[in-house]
Formats: C-alpha cells, structure tokens, sequence
C-alpha cells in the first residue's frame, strides 16, 4: 500500500491502551476539554412562529443553533446511529474494503483536514457521496441492502429540512429563493444543490485531556445538519464571547451550523462557525453529518440586495467545487483568498453586478 493511502488509514484505537506521541496534541489547542458552562447555542423550534427571527439572530451571532420539530423521524435517527456503529465496530480490515483512494471524497479513513495539522486525530471516517451501494457491497457482500436503504432515507430526509432551513435563513436576510437567489429552489424543484453524508467514530481515548477528536475548521458547505447520537458531549464551537462552548447534545434536535457559502452569499452578515470535537476516556461517540451547497456549477456571490449605501461585496463569485480546491490548500484562510483586496476591486465588482468573473487572485489559486 503507498504512503497516500497509508496517510488514510486510522490506527487500530482498540490496541491503544496509552496515547502515542502521534495523536497527542500539546500546542495551544490544549487543554482541548475546557469550555464555558454558563452558555449554550440557541434551540429553536421550527413551529415557532417567531422562528425566521430566532434564526436570523443565531446566524449573526453564534453561526450554530439546534432545532426542534424538524420532520425527521426519530426511528430513523435511530436507523441511521445502528448502521454507522454496524460500520465502525467492524474488524479493521473489513473496514479497509471501503477505504476512499487517494484524491477521493467518498469512503473510509482518517479525517480529511488532518494534513493541516501536525498531530494526528482521535476519530475515524465514513462519508457517502451519492449512493453507498458500491463500498457497502465491497464491506458486506452478502448482507448490505439495509445498510444502503438507511443512508438513502435519511439523505432523502436531510435534503428536505436542509432546503427548508436554507429557505428560512435566506427569508430573514430578506432574500427570495429562485429570485434573488436564482439558483437556489427549495422543494427539489432544480439540480442546482448537491450534498454529502459523513459518518465519524470518536473511539474511547486513554488521555482525552491531551487528545483531539477533530481539530478547530469551518465547514465548507452552505449548511451542515448534524445528529449527535449520544448523550456524551463532544463537538464544541468558538462562541460570540471567544470561548470554547459545549454543543449540548438534545434528543430529539439536530445541530444546524453555517458554512462559508452562506457567509459568502449573506456578505459576512451569517458566521461560518469555528468548530471541534473533543473525545471521551469511558465512551465511543458517534455523529451524522449532512453536508448541503450548490451544485458544482453554481456560481456563488454575496447577494447584491444586501449590499446598500457605502457597503462593498466582501468575496468574489465562486462555485463550491472551486471553493473546496482553495480550502484544501488554504484551510482556514481560504474565505481571506477570496475576499477583495481594494476598494476599488470591490467597485469594480459591484457595478458589474452578478457576473463578475473571478479575480486572477482566485484563478492563480485554484489546486
């Protein structure tokens, strides 16, 4: 096997009764299990009719916040939990069968952001983009068609509720789908959105204190639904006072945090939320992640409606296929690359309105 692939694939946790030099991280993300007790992300309920507002102002304060009510069924919730523990408390070698090749989005391995950091992360991947069907049938032969039917209901299920809460974020930015966002039609009216699902296992971890589940990012997406499965706290966001916040997990929620599409689209009125995820010495932990943005066609720029008086777009047009090449070399810079580097850039941009080009900074960047 090359060192690509090596590079891919997570160590066996099981063996692991003390944690090694690799996986301990004791630079200043430590002491990675510190965070404020006093606050907590918003919950919002979907029925509530004062629910636009409530979002508006979750979006402009914390980029984060967990909703109620959303129309996905619990027992699929608890479908989509078995079959992601059915995967990862398989031998590592059938786990292997599914391992995603090198330059790949899809299959098994290690977190994809792990070449930006020097210490290596306590969690292991799996993430579908489409269908399951071709690395289900490589895990189980003889025995993977629940496996596929669950992760293609709840994708189903996920692109509903993301279109909805996308709709409702655009509607408090006073943006109308289909209008001012002209590529954006809910109710899978267009193909003009795509998404993937990932599934992450944060094994037990024989020093937590100085071990991490998934490093500090933002998403690249427009929105991520995430479920977190257990009652044992994990992901942790930077929140408005400049602390790390516990995401406390509630049964019958699902965490809704912004992408930096939606920080692009909204000029920098909606945060993308820094985010991480810290381990458990006495528990395994698993959460579901949907990843919802556009098409990789889709030209996307902060909305001119919302740019009034002396304001300036803040980034350059950009699709999310593009986007996603500049955040796989620039990571966590990757919204400064895109951003205007002068007032008269951003004139420039603004009196040619939607269909400004990219800038030569973003073509020159461009993997």
């Amino acid at each position: 096997m090359n060192q690509e692939i090596d590079n891919i694939i997570p160590m066996d946790f099981n063996k692991a009764d003390q944690l090694p030099d690799s996986h301990t991280w004791l630079d200043d993300h430590s002491p990675v299990n510190s965070s404020s007790t006093h606050e907590s992300v918003p919950l919002i309920d979907l029925y509530d009719p004062q629910a636009v507002d409530k979002i508006k102002m979750a979006c402009e304060t914390w980029g984060i916040f967990q909703v109620t009510n959303h129309g996905v069924p619990w027992s699929l919730l608890a479908q989509i939990e078995h079959q992601a523990r059915r995967f990862f408390e398989l031998a590592p070698e059938q786990k292997l069968r599914a391992v995603r090749s090198p330059g790949s989005l899809a299959g098994y391995g290690t977190v994809r952001i792990s070449k930006f950091f020097d210490s290596q992360m306590w969690s292991e991947g799996f993430t579908v983009a489409g269908s399951p069907l071709e690395h289900a049938r490589q895990v189980w032969p003889q025995d993977y068609s629940d496996f596929c039917s669950v992760i293609d209901d709840y994708q189903e299920k996920m692109r509903g509720l993301a279109e909805k809460i996308a709709a409702l974020m655009f509607k408090s930015l006073g943006l109308s789908p289909g209008e001012d966002v002209e590529w954006f039609e809910p109710n899978g009216l267009s193909n003009s959105t795509q998404a993937y699902l990932q599934m992450n296992w944060y094994p037990k971890c024989p020093d937590p204190t100085r071990a991490m589940g998934l490093a500090q990012h933002t998403d690249t997406s427009l929105v991520t639904l995430l479920y977190q499965t257990s009652n044992i706290r994990g992901l942790q966001v930077y929140g408005p006072n400049l602390n790390w916040v516990d995401v406390k997990p509630i049964s019958d929620a699902i965490v809704v945090n912004l992408g930096d599409l939606m920080q692009i689209i909204s000029n920098g009125r909606f945060k993308s939320v820094l985010h991480r995820a810290i381990v458990s010495e006495a528990h395994n932990r698993i959460s579901v992640g949907y990843f919802f943005g556009s098409s990789k066609n889709v030209e996307i720029s902060p909305s001119l409606k919302l740019i009034k008086g002396s304001e300036f777009p803040m980034y350059k047009p950009i699709s999310w296929n593009e986007y996603l090449d500049i955040k796989n070399k620039y990571f966590n810079k990757s919204l400064e690359m895109i951003g205007f580097n002068s007032d008269v850039e951003k004139s420039n941009a603004l009196a040619s309105g939607d269909e400004a080009p990219l800038g030569s900074e973003v073509e020159a960047i461009k993997v």
